[in-house]
């Protein structure tokens, strides 16, 4: 046999090889699936819609379907909010969603303000999981829209968050909420506001035509996730370090393009104002923040922005709020986990039972 032949062979033979491993495994995979159709037909009968007692692949991808669509129904109409889309203001943006507990006694209410650079983000934010285990513990759950920067510069974010508050307390009695036991809480910019409207004298105004704005705007906790506790481009680059006070948000909140307008000294009452920090007292209420970036100097080769969640946010505020004598909780992934829904959840209740009694 000479090489040429020899080769004709070798290679006929591979095929033929090829062609027995290939139908092998398609039959112990025709068998398997043959087993896998069995099992989901004795566990959903109702798959088989032609009930003549054998499942096929596509009666079982095709009830699959119908019964992932289902599930996700429910879990939608589940999470679905008691009342959607209320308006607390004129803008378009002052919406927010509530979720109410079942009680028969006027319950506490938590405000979710979302984060997004004070240019993006919605209500819908909102984690499902938390406003389970809010309701669950008897607690009501609001989630705000506020305006963005880019319609109104600050401190109109932070105004509207505040008049969420008071528009909450003005129906408070409506949808069986107790005014004392109200908690903020939100992540980056919406931590943000949410100090703010803890730690800012109260807004109510006695002589305001609006009735919502005659409302109090203070409420009985704090929380932050990953929040700014100073939005002063100054006092971050000395905190942070690196380029975190150059964050694209910055420019816009303050409707500037350059470091150099920004050293206006015409903007410092404005940076004042908006720090939830400059705002503390001894009146103010408990604060719970969370932080997961890491707590460590930023490297040398840091872009723009980044550090703006950093953890020394955090711990300024926390410095600040105890030589004011008000009670904190500070947390770190590092240390704590990233679970933040329980701990958070079990703080508020704390200061609600301190309210309550």
């Amino acid at each position: 046999m000479n090489i040429k032949s020899t080769g004709k062979w070798l290679f006929a033979f591979s095929m033929l090889f090829t062609f027995l491993v290939f139908s092998v495994a398609k039959a112990q995979s025709t068998s398997d699936e043959s087993a896998r159709l069995q099992k989901w037909l004795e566990r959903f009968p109702q798959a088989d819609t032609n009930s003549d007692g054998i499942l096929t692949l596509e009666e079982a991808r095709k009830f699959r379907d119908q019964l992932q669509k289902s599930r996700t129904e429910k879990a939608v109409a589940a999470f679905a909010p008691t009342h959607r889309n209320m308006v607390y203001g004129p803008d378009v943006r002052n919406q927010l969603d509530l979720w109410l507990a079942e009680s028969k006694e006027p319950t506490p209410l938590i405000i979710y303000i979302h984060g997004g650079g004070f240019v993006a983000g919605s209500k819908e934010k909102v984690s499902p999981e938390f406003v389970r285990e809010a309701l669950k513990r008897g607690f009501s759950v609001a989630s705000i829209n506020y305006r963005f920067v880019t319609q109104a510069m600050f401190p109109a974010p932070q105004h509207d968050g505040a008049r969420a508050v008071q528009f909450l307390k003005h129906h408070a009695e409506k949808y069986n909420l107790n005014p004392d036991q109200f908690a903020v809480f939100g992540g980056s910019a919406g931590a943000g506001i949410s100090m703010w409207i803890g730690y800012h004298d109260d807004l109510a105004n006695s002589s305001e035509k609006d009735p919502i704005l005659r409302e109090s705007s203070r409420v009985a906790a704090v929380g932050s996730i990953g929040g700014q506790s100073s939005y002063d481009p100054f006092v971050i680059r000395e905190w942070i370090g690196g380029q975190a006070h150059a964050h694209p948000s910055i420019y816009l909140c303050y409707r500037v393009v350059s470091l150099q307008q920004l050293a206006n000294p015409q903007l410092q009452p404005l940076y004042d104002d908006v720090s939830a920090i400059k705002h503390v007292t001894r009146d103010d209420p408990p604060t719970f923040m969370f932080y997961g970036e890491a707590d460590e100097p930023l490297p040398p080769n840091a872009k723009p922005g980044q550090g703006i969640h950093h953890p020394i946010f955090g711990h300024k505020l926390k410095e600040k709020l105890d030589e004011a004598g008000i009670k904190s909780e500070y947390r770190h992934v590092s240390t704590d986990g990233r679970d933040m829904v329980t701990p958070l959840l079990d703080f508020f209740e704390e200061q609600f039972l301190t309210v309550e009694q």
